[in-house]
Formats: C-alpha cells, structure tokens, sequence
C-alpha cells in the first residue's frame, strides 16, 4: 500500500476531514486530526444537514456507521414549508406522504451536524484528534511537511490533507487560484429553547424547515432536534458590507434595525427572529471558486471539502461533497493499480475537479435563481409542472444540472442570462 508507513495529517475536523480519517484507518493508515477547536464541545455545531444517497450515505457506509446514523437521523426534519415574505405558505411538505427510504436514490435524511460529528469522531482511534491545534504555518522539508501550530507545537507529515474549510490555511500550497464574489451575503443567527424565545416561528417551523422568498431576498429557518434553531438572511450586497456596514453583529437591537429597513417588505412576524438578545449573529459573504479551476497535482498535499471547492450553499451540497471527497480519496490512495502517492492524489483531483464543475454549476444558478424578484412565483410554477416532483428539499430541487434547462425554459430564463446582473 503506497501509504504504509507514512504519516498523515489532516488539518481540519468536520465532517470532511474526519469522514477520510475513518476511512483511512480502516485500510490501516497512520492518522492525525489537527482541528483547531481547543475541544470537541467547545463550539455549537450548525443546523441540520441532508446527506445524499450517492455521496454522503454513501461514504458513512463505506466507514460501516449506518447504524450509528439511523440511529440518530431526524424523520420528518427535511420537510419543507415553502412562504412568502408575510409567511403565508404556499407549499408544505408535512401534507404530503413521503415514500422515500434507505436506498432509494432521492432519499436525503436529515441529521443535526452536531450528532454526525459525535458519530464520527467515536469511530476514530483514541488520540486521533489533536485538539487545539491552529495552524499558523507549513512548510516543506524535504518529500515531507511541518506543520507549526499557534499553541507552539509542531509536527512533520509525510502527506497533508486540507479539509480546514473556505479559509483554508493549506490552500495556498496547493493552488493560487483565488474566489470571486457571488453577489450574496447571508446573516446567520440561531435561537435556543425556540419554543419559548420565538414560539410564533417555532410553530411555523413544525420541526422542519422554512424556506421564505421575496423581493429578490430569501430566509431559511432550519429545526434542530435539540430543540433550537438556525435561520439565515440572504440578500444582495456589496462585496465588504459586512464590514462597511458599521453595525454591531453582536447587539440584536442593531441587527433588527437592519432587517427591518433592508427587509421593509417582509412581514413582522419574522421580527421574532432578531429579538433576542443572546441571539449570534454571523455575516457570511458568499464567494465561489472559478467552475473551471485545475492545478498539477501534487505527491504530498491536497484538499477536500470547501478548502477544494468552496461555494454557496444553495444546493446543499456542502457536507455532501466534502464526504465524498473524503471516499474518493482514501479510495485512490489505497488504490493497488496506482503507482504512487502523486498519481493516486491526481485520480482523487481529476474526479473532483469534474464533480465541482457540475454541482457548482447548479449552486450558482440557484444563487441566482432564488434572488430574482419572481423567485416564489417561479418556484410554485416549477412545482405545478412537476418538473421538482421528487424534491424533498431545496438543494434536491437543483443538484442534478440536467433540470438547469428544464428550469429556464419554465419561468423564461435565456439560457445564458444572469439573475445578479
């Protein structure tokens, strides 16, 4: 095996990373986790997230943790209640009958992202994950790499993985090619013990999700099964106007200012949202990396997840690529029929590449799509057509790039029109 005896370092401990340390382990590899969270409870985990049959099921199986996720998903979270900027609903998913189940290729179950990486990182040797460990610098030495980290420790790899996310400090290494600027910038927030704190939106909710367009403008409410929420604001902006802006992310009283001004059409129900004092607010401008972007492979460094390909996450595909980065790599390195490190990097790279140029594309039509002032109309036609019968949610509605022209001839999109111009 072309990694026997080498030392490998995966710098970053979400799903991505720490899917490829489970699998690598079970071909037998020496791995290391360095993550830089001081420990695995130390930050609150996202919302829920929908796996998809043909990339993250399909790596959790590979890693034999089925069990463990059926045993954790949430039946019923990926039901959708599709409204209007006054929150009146014109689509709702909790009327319909799923008939969907393990091994049915349009199944997409959900699971809050803090269970998933429960699930994962009790799959891990003891001592995989190395805690507390920042990256401040890498550099090579020799056919290996060390890697320096804030807390002033160090290590030497033989092989360095970049699963450390959209700001990734391994990139560089690997690529100059930069992201450009999508036009977008969300608002994340999340609202604990939401029964109480935002009992009108909770009910909305039903345990599902909320998806609200209008007036070029969107926001997601997303349920977690312990009881919380997340929701996210999306809206056109200028590149730097989280920073422009001079509001205070941390004082709720500012950012409801905000949203009732940038958002002066929408209903006050959605008020709710912003009341709460102890609510964090995050400002995510949206950036994508170039759909055609390539580079040499390299024998001892590569990336998966949003280090490889960062983009909007209006497809939900996210978590899904990073996991299934994480099966084709360890799949190529531990491939007999290659030669080499190099060559194994470069069959794992080529898929990638190939894989980010189709669902990028579909990301980006979304991004546009769900900011064009006819968005609800559009979608509620496209619905009325069937053409997202199977949809389950929304990223499902766009991840196949064959109903791209199915959906601009429907609501009247020249094939090469951009929504954001």
């Amino acid at each position: 095996m072309m990694i026997q005896n080498k030392k490998i370092a995966i710098v970053g401990g979400g799903p991505g990373g720490l899917t490829l340390a489970r699998l690598l382990q079970l071909k037998g590899a020496d791995v290391k986790v360095y993550e830089r969270d001081i420990n695995k409870d130390v930050r609150v985990q996202g919302g829920a997230l929908d796996l998809h049959a043909e990339s993250g099921l399909a790596a959790l199986k590979k890693a034999g943790l089925m069990d463990a996720f059926k045993a954790n998903y949430r039946p019923g979270a990926d039901k959708i209640r599709i409204t209007d900027n006054q929150a009146k609903i014109h689509l709702d998913q909790h009327t319909e009958e799923s008939t969907e189940t393990f091994g049915h290729k349009n199944h997409r179950p959900e699971i809050d992202r803090g269970p998933l990486r429960e699930i994962l990182l009790s799959s891990l040797q003891p001592d995989t994950v190395v805690w507390d460990s920042r990256i401040v610098s890498i550099e090579p030495i020799q056919s290996a790499w060390k890697l320096v980290f804030e807390n002033g420790s160090s290590t030497v790899a033989d092989l360095v993985i970049g699963a450390d996310g959209a700001n990734s400090r391994i990139r560089p290494f690997v690529t100059d090619i930069k992201p450009f600027w999508t036009g977008i910038t969300m608002l994340e927030g999340s609202i604990k013990d939401a029964e109480k704190t935002a009992p009108i939106i909770h009910k909305l909710l039903k345990g599902g999700k909320i998806f609200a367009l209008g007036n070029e403008k969107t926001l997601i409410v997303s349920s977690k099964g312990d009881g919380s929420f997340g929701f996210a604001t999306a809206c056109k902006t200028s590149e730097f106007w989280y920073k422009k802006s001079g509001m205070d992310f941390t004082d709720n009283t500012q950012v409801l200012a905000w949203f009732k001004k940038e958002f002066s059409e929408w209903g006050s129900i959605w008020w709710e949202l912003f009341s709460n004092e102890k609510t964090l607010f995050i400002p995510r401008p949206q950036y994508c990396m170039p759909l055609d972007q390539k580079w040499e492979a390299k024998s001892n460094i590569t990336l998966i997840g949003d280090a490889a390909h960062w983009m909007p996450p209006f497809a939900g595909e996210g978590v899904n690529m990073a996991m299934l980065d994480a099966l084709e790599l360890s799949e190529s390195l531990t491939d007999q029929a290659l030669d080499n490190t190099q060559t194994a990097i470069a069959n794992y790279e080529k898929q990638m590449f190939a894989r980010f140029a189709k669902i990028g594309q579909a990301t980006l039509f979304n991004t546009e799509w769900m900011h064009k002032p006819k968005a609800l109309e559009n979608m509620l036609t496209m619905f009325s057509r069937n053409i997202l019968k199977q949809a389950t949610f929304i990223g499902k509605m766009w991840a196949s790039v064959t109903l791209i022209p199915l959906i601009r001839k429907a609501v009247g999109l020249s094939p090469g029109q951009n929504a954001l111009t």
